[in-house]
């Protein structure tokens, strides 16, 4: 990947939207091979696909949670059941592997608090393995982006 890709995909994280004329325009190519940079990138799996960004609260979820959770044993077995489960459980959007007292970080949007409440009542807990829960509830969000920074 050099840096005309990078181009490409900033412009796109900015702007999924935008057609492939634009597309060129921004980045200084012309149409024709921009479109072939971009099926490129696609097709070698750097650019996975195109999503909208929507407003939790806008969509009736308007608690988002960081819960990291501990598991009891770090065995094949149950660290395969954790996260095939929670692969499993749409209120999770991202679940990370991480180092530290902790071994997951799962980020949860939920209705509120009871939601929150029965989550983990009968989406977590059921999991089994797991010995601790941690939870912060996230108040204000200061800043979100999907666009990576420059490397040039």
């Amino acid at each position: 990947m050099d840096s005309k890709d990078r181009q490409i995909i900033r412009a796109l994280q900015q702007d999924g939207r935008m057609t492939n004329q634009d597309l060129a325009e921004k980045v200084s190519l012309s149409p024709s091979p921009c479109l072939r940079r971009l099926r490129n990138l696609e097709k070698s799996g750097a650019i996975r696909g195109f999503a909208v960004d929507v407003d939790p609260a806008a969509y009736g979820l308007p608690i988002t949670v960081f819960v990291r959770i501990r598991l009891e044993r770090h065995n094949q077995e149950d660290v395969q059941r954790f996260e095939t489960r929670v692969r499993q459980i749409d209120e999770v959007l991202e679940c990370h592997i991480m180092t530290g007292a902790m071994d997951y970080q799962l980020r949860v949007v939920v209705s509120g608090l009871d939601a929150y409440e029965q989550f983990i009542r009968t989406r977590i807990h059921p999991i089994g393995g797991i010995a601790s829960i941690d939870t912060s509830f996230v108040y204000s969000t200061v800043k979100k982006t999907a666009v990576f920074p420059r490397l040039d």
